[in-house]
């Protein structure tokens, strides 16, 4: 039977949170970390379908409003990282502060997070690489892209077998795939920058509306909605955070990889924004593959291919960041009892990977991206990203108040200030979401209880335990 000081107890907010391990990301490896982990879709995919859809030119005000947003929940990342190196993220700062069972439904929802991000990240990559091979003159079957889209089943089952080679090993790969696509994010700006014409910005207002803005088509509420939907694309500096573990001194480190990286790529993304729907009118945007398409349709299709390669490598680096923080935090919730341990705690015993959970993942985002379509993946993980975030800035005030006196490597400034704005902001983008994402997300959510109550809470480390809120023996105890 689950008893209710179980529901709510919490476990120690400092100190070690599994065996030691190898501590070999420094502050520029969780940078280009955080950057791989980011720059990618964002930019070579979700920006053309949220101006052509949604924004209209106002895309670059959408990036800056959920910029702004990250910025908020980024500091209180920062500061719980720094105090509580966990691999498990949001989940283990949840379950430091707000206890096992708001813990589990940060976790299940950041379940929905990782996989649903690196499902939409695939289904982009596969858009690139058969773009890619088209421009060199191979023609791919439709077959191999639709109903079943093969390439990003096949994406995803190649960065798994990079991942169970261990964390070293793939952040080098990571920082070689991130110098390449920052490499073509400056192309695209440099030479893009030379075919913008102004008027694209302001000349196209709303269909039926002749009077209308032509920067803001469908008005603040487009920017707004336009905001959740480009949500996703900052989830890099979560992804740092769930390398806690293998940092070097994580208490400086991880608020430097996490602020570091959000604010290069914030910059990148509204300038490439901005050129994008400058050297296009919004309503003629390519919506999967909207940079390439730009350039091939200002004639420098030798441009289009640079760009398509660049991509591929840029989603590669994304994919490779998302599912490692996936497994790790699949493994925290193992070692609290709350997943099987046999089959998301194993770990491969020469890499010290958790294989089996990184096939599970890898197997499961593999068949999303090849079935679901990239709009409904676009929308989901666009929430479950914004829940994530607002919890956190809700725990990270809990815990100034449950423990004052903890050693702080990284205080987020104005907490009181900075925490309820972070809350408000990502509940106002959440709000603006369609009604079909919430009832999605209440039937994951329904989901995920049951399992909880069907397994976790009976396996919990906690109930094991028998402790009450802050880890002290509960009046439920046996």
């Amino acid at each position: 039977m689950v008893r209710w000081g179980q529901l709510f107890a919490r476990q120690a907010p400092t100190g070690p949170t599994a065996a030691p391990r190898a501590q070999v990301l420094g502050t520029w490896a969780l940078v280009a970390m955080g950057i791989g982990a980011t720059i990618g879709s964002g930019i070579f995919v979700t920006t053309g379908q949220v101006a052509a859809t949604v924004a209209g030119p106002g895309v670059v005000l959408s990036y800056l409003v959920a910029g702004g947003a990250c910025l908020l929940a980024a500091l209180c990342y920062a500061e719980f990282a720094a105090l509580h190196p966990s691999g498990g993220s949001a989940y283990s700062y949840a379950y430091a502060t707000l206890g096992e069972l708001c813990a589990w439904v940060i976790g299940w929802d950041l379940v929905l997070e990782y996989g649903v991000a690196g499902s939409i990240v695939a289904v982009g990559w596969s858009e690139h690489f058969v773009q890619l091979l088209q421009s060199l003159g191979v023609r791919v079957p439709a077959a191999l892209v639709a109903p079943v889209n093969v390439p990003a089943a096949l994406v995803m089952a190649a960065i798994t077998a990079v991942l169970i080679r261990g964390v070293e090993e793939s952040a080098r790969t990571n920082t070689v795939v991130v110098a390449v696509k920052l490499g073509v994010v400056l192309f695209v700006l440099l030479v893009g920058v030379g075919f913008v014409d102004r008027v694209n910005w302001v000349s196209f207002p709303p269909p039926g509306d002749p009077a209308g803005s032509g920067f803001l088509p469908f008005g603040w509420a487009g920017v707004m909605t336009g905001a959740a939907m480009v949500f996703f694309a900052y989830i890099g500096f979560d992804a740092v955070s769930t390398h806690a573990e293998e940092a070097i001194d994580p208490g400086r480190s991880l608020p430097r990889g996490i602020l570091v990286s959000l604010v290069v790529c914030t910059v990148l993304y509204i300038a490439v924004a901005a050129v994008l729907v400058g050297m296009v009118p919004w309503v003629r945007i390519a919506p999967l593959a909207p940079v390439a398409a730009a350039f091939a349709g200002v004639g420098m299709p030798w441009a289009a291919v640079v760009i398509d390669f660049g991509a591929l490598a840029g989603m590669t680096s994304v994919l490779l960041v998302t599912f490692s923080g996936q497994a790790r935090i699949f493994r925290a919730m193992a070692r609290d009892g709350l997943l099987p341990k046999g089959l998301f705690a194993a770990e491969h015993p020469k890499f010290r990977t958790p294989v089996r959970s990184l096939v599970l993942t890898g197997t499961v985002a593999g068949l999303t991206a090849a079935l679901v379509p990239h709009g409904v993946l676009l929308e989901m993980v666009s929430i479950g990203t914004l829940m994530a975030f607002a919890i956190v800035c809700a725990a990270v005030m809990v815990l100034r108040t449950t423990h004052p006196g903890a050693a702080r490597p990284f205080r987020c400034p104005a907490v009181y200030v900075v925490a309820p704005l972070g809350i408000f902001v990502n509940a106002a983008m959440m709000v603006a979401l369609p009604v079909e994402t919430w009832l999605r997300l209440v039937v994951w959510l329904v989901v995920g209880l049951g399992v909880y109550f069907g397994y976790g809470a009976r396996h919990s480390a906690a109930r094991r335990r028998g402790s009450g809120p802050g880890g002290a023996p509960g009046p439920d105890r046996p």
